[in-house]
């Protein structure tokens, strides 16, 4: 009989996009992924719903990724991903499912392994894809563990984790049009990657929003998309706003009391409006 795994992650917004500095800061949301694996002896790894999902090199390269940590050799897997995330919007769905995936092969080799390490692997698998730039452990640590985490992306190393206020939620706009990262260019970013720095210095302060909002202006500014759904976000209550990734969606984090103005305020500026409650650790 096949041995079979399942493994799920969330998915996240951004509070400091790390591809100018290296240091990045993400919140996890409820969004979800859900990977099922079987292992096939001496076969290779197939992305079974590769025509709906696209490229498969990132679950190939987790994977790949995940066997050599636990020092496994020889095997093949059969993977199928679903999944609730818009992709190539900024809202982390590539880390959702490259954590999703990683865990379902554990789960399948009845391995268990550190977070740490785990998610250093994930990293390691996401930039070796193509689908990341940093590796985004920020963004995979906030899928699998939820709450918010600040990190050193090119250290692989998670500086703070801690959860927020669980009567929060996001508000998200999704535009229809699409970012790529393998098309990204990350030279647009440069010239504010000194105040992005000091945007991550604020979260450290442990001021989220403020950090999330200049975060958000600064790239917006920098790559050309709109300001004023985060200024109408902010207006109408919300905590914070900002560019979710390199966009183009917009994350707005409010309390409960404010979810309908702030939904009210971004509906302005596109149809597709997204409320997702805030994901602590477990």
């Amino acid at each position: 009989m096949a041995r079979r795994g399942v493994g799920e992650a969330h998915g996240a917004v951004s509070i400091i996009n790390a591809i100018s500095t290296g240091f990045g800061g993400a919140l996890g949301v409820d969004f979800y992924t859900r990977a099922v694996v079987e292992v096939v002896e001496g076969g290779e790894t197939v992305l079974v719903n590769k025509d709906t999902v696209g490229d498969d090199s990132l679950v190939k390269e987790v994977v790949r990724a995940v066997s050599e940590l636990v020092g496994v050799k020889g095997l093949g897997f059969r993977v199928t991903t679903q999944s609730d995330i818009p992709i190539a919007v900024g809202l982390k769905s590539s880390s959702s499912a490259a954590v999703a995936v990683g865990l379902a092969v554990l789960d399948a080799l009845g391995e268990k392994v550190d977070d740490d390490l785990f998610l250093a692997a994930v990293a390691e698998a996401s930039q070796r894809s193509g689908v990341s730039i940093t590796g985004a452990i920020d963004d995979a640590a906030a899928c699998m563990l939820g709450g918010v985490v600040l990190t050193d992306n090119y250290g692989r190393k998670i500086l703070r984790h801690e959860s927020v206020d669980q009567g929060l939620s996001a508000v998200i706009l999704i535009p229809e049009q699409r970012t790529y990262t393998r098309g990204f260019r990350r030279e647009l970013l440069t010239p504010i990657k000194d105040l992005v720095m000091e945007a991550f210095k604020i979260a450290e302060r442990g001021d989220y929003w403020k950090a999330m909002t200049l975060n958000g202006l600064l790239h917006a500014a920098a790559l050309n998309l709109p300001i004023q759904p985060m200024i109408d976000a902010l207006s109408a209550g919300a905590l914070g706003a900002g560019v979710t990734g390199t966009g183009p969606a917009i994350a707005a984090i409010t309390t409960q009391e404010y979810i309908k103005p702030v939904s009210a305020a971004l509906s302005r500026h596109g149809k597709n409006i997204v409320v997702k409650r805030v994901v602590n650790p477990s």
